[in-house]
């Protein structure tokens, strides 16, 4: 019996697993928040946008505090979730490693004087429930989706 026969142009299709489609997905979703802290209208207060600082009166959707550099990292941070989830053992690491940078901004966030200059990033009370959330739920996926991957 003979097997059909495939053009050689035809590209192979690469399965993802679950753990590469999650990290993907918050890549993307990463990229998008970025991109969307850069457009007046998205993001109100847009005049008062600066690099960095709690000065920074700009809100994204009109709830989370962001920053020319609060958007700039959510950028890297997305490309690096794109990038990681080319592997599922990236893509593990993106989420696990994702999951316990956002634990720490939530920690950073709870202790820090919202008003002080400590507060560089910026961040707001939103931005704290947020980070927990992200926390939690890209932990959770690294952890359940990650199991059984093989160690190189």
């Amino acid at each position: 019996m003979s097997r059909p026969h495939q053009p050689p142009d035809t590209p192979a299709v690469t399965r993802r697993t679950p753990v590469q489609l999650v990290s993907m997905i918050y890549g993307v979703v990463f990229l998008l928040v970025g991109a969307l802290g850069f457009v007046p209208g998205v993001t109100t207060g847009f005049d008062t946008l600066t690099f960095a600082g709690h000065e920074s009166a700009a809100l994204l959707l009109g709830v989370f505090a962001v920053s020319v550099l609060h958007n700039l990292v959510h950028l890297l941070f997305g490309a690096a979730g794109l990038v990681l989830a080319r592997t599922p053992s990236g893509a593990r690491g993106f989420l696990l490693g994702g999951g316990v940078v956002y634990l720490v901004l939530w920690l950073y966030g709870l202790f820090i004087d919202h008003g002080s200059s400590a507060n560089f990033v910026p961040v707001n009370a939103a931005d704290n429930w947020l980070h927990l959330g992200l926390a939690v739920t890209m932990i959770a996926f690294g952890l359940a989706l990650g199991r059984g991957l093989r160690r190189a």
